[in-house]
């Protein structure tokens, strides 16, 4: 690659859900410049990717094989110019809650990233912040640098953000105690119980959501990992700047959806291999995320639901984390299921008690429908395929997509959950939801069939050659070329 290339410096949160998609965007980027689709006579652009790696005991297990791949995969098969810089270790701060370690362990990094991205040796064309980074706008400011964040969640909970500043002053005690809805451009009014988890109370990890919603205005641009035509209301709110009125919001790009697929094994996993014998669209997948697991109650409540419901179904169970870690371990299936329910249920369910290749499971003809914690990768995900879903939020923003997914896009149907009982879900509602999700006769079901096949043909045509998200991350690109250059 020509000296003359300019670089775009990325800056993710290290765990899966934020690291994978900021990379993947940031390969789209390339593949846009190399392979003539912004030919401007500019050398094509490289990356370089900032790691604030957290110890091993807060990193997920996947995190260095993740950061293997990339760096491997970038030099030998794509010829992409990517570099990987870890930046000095840090100690954990002293923190109350997820945002506020997120954002202070990369805030105690920012002298750092000043230093790394200061002695490059290539011009630097931009700097790519994941939106928990916006302290380090600061460092982009003092070094002339265009900042943008990267944005991993749904426009609507960009929206949020954006308007919880204003919020924050109009609603004098904490959402949880609130009644009624808040009003969400773009969105039917949200009820106030199904805000995300940070933003009920007014703590610290509120105070930073406040933080970073006032920031995202400074930045040159804010990349979402969404696609236009799923969320245009929002969009259209965003960009009208009814969340901010009277000051101007930044250019917003939509990517989405940003999803990285590897080559399938040559022998396929054993989920895979089960799903096989099973008919088409009979089987409803549970998976929870990389942080979702159950107390032994609640999973016995899941067998039971799952049991009544009659219907297939394959099942990924994962036991507690251990003393310090957010990460599920292994199940023991014979000492957290009921007595007698795999012998009950054998030949039309599987459960299987560690890691599962949810886009696999997602893309088989097998799967009709998705009871998931509704994180914004996994929506996205099952969208892709054209999975109706049945959310069951747990933390984050999850209460907010769920609200989103049933009562905005209709690609889900609804199932209650009891947010002051740690997110419970009873035998029975379970068994309903799954019934109104599969049941060949459900109204609801056929509606959220129909609405995410729409769906599913939306984030395609998104990211097909003149598709919208294509013609975003044309335009992006385009950007920070032209200010490399002046």
């Amino acid at each position: 690659m020509a000296s003359s290339a300019a670089t775009v410096v990325l800056i993710p949160f290290c765990v899966s859900g934020h690291l994978t998609p900021m990379l993947e965007v940031g390969k789209r980027m390339l593949r846009s410049r190399c392979c003539g689709d912004d030919d401007d006579g500019r050398p094509a652009m490289s990356l370089t990717v900032l790691l604030a790696q957290l110890p091993e005991s807060h990193r997920a297990p996947e995190i260095d094989e993740i950061i293997r791949r990339e760096a491997a995969g970038a030099s030998e098969h794509s010829g992409f110019d990517v570099r990987f810089h870890c930046l000095p270790a840090e100690e954990l701060p002293d923190f109350r809650g997820g945002e506020d370690f997120i954002s202070r362990f990369m805030q105690q990094h920012a002298s750092h990233a000043r230093e790394a991205i200061a002695g490059l040796e290539s011009r630097v064309a931009a700097v790519v912040l994941d939106w928990f980074c916006t302290t380090l706008l600061d460092v982009t400011r003092d070094l002339g640098l265009p900042g943008y964040v990267y944005f991993t969640s749904a426009a609507s909970m960009l929206a949020l953000l954006l308007r919880l500043p204003a919020l924050d002053k109009e609603v004098a005690v904490d959402f949880e105690e609130m009644g009624g809805a808040v009003d969400l451009p773009g969105l039917p009014p949200v009820p106030a119980a199904l805000l995300p988890t940070p933003v009920m109370k007014k703590g610290c990890n509120y105070e930073w959501l406040v933080y970073h919603g006032s920031r995202f205005m400074e930045a040159a641009g804010i990349i979402v990992n969404t696609v236009a035509e799923l969320e245009p209301a929002v969009l259209e709110a965003i960009a009208d700047g009814r969340c901010v009125p009277g000051r101007r919001v930044p250019a917003i790009y939509t990517v989405g959806p940003v999803l990285s697929f590897k080559t399938p094994p040559e022998k396929p996993h054993e989920c895979v291999r089960w799903l096989d014998a099973q008919p088409r669209a009979s089987v409803v997948f549970l998976c929870f995320g990389s942080m979702g697991s159950f107390a032994p109650p609640q999973v016995l409540e899941i067998a039971a639901g799952l049991e009544r419901s009659g219907h297939r179904f394959l099942w990924v169970l994962r036991g507690r984390p251990p003393a310090g870690s957010p990460y599920p371990t292994d199940a023991d299936a014979d000492e957290l299921l009921p007595e007698g329910f795999l012998e009950r249920t054998k030949g039309r369910g599987m459960v299987w008690p560690t890691w599962a290749p949810q886009k696999d499971i997602l893309a088989h003809a097998a799967v009709g429908g998705f009871v998931t914690h509704g994180g914004w990768n996994s929506t996205l995900e099952s969208l892709w395929h054209g999975v109706p879903m049945a959310p069951w939020p747990l933390y984050a923003e999850q209460h907010l997509n769920a609200f989103e997914l049933v009562r905005d896009m209709g690609v889900a149907v609804e199932m209650e959950v009891d947010r002051k009982r740690g997110n419970l879900v009873e035998a029975a509602e379970l068994e309903r939801a799954v019934r109104c999700l599969m049941d060949e006769g459900s109204e609801e079901g056929r509606m959220a069939r129909e609405k995410a096949a729409a769906a599913k043909a939306a984030c395609r045509n998104a990211v097909d050659g003149g598709g919208s998200s294509i013609a975003a991350l044309r335009k992006l690109t385009q950007e920070m070329a032209h200010m490399s250059s002046i």
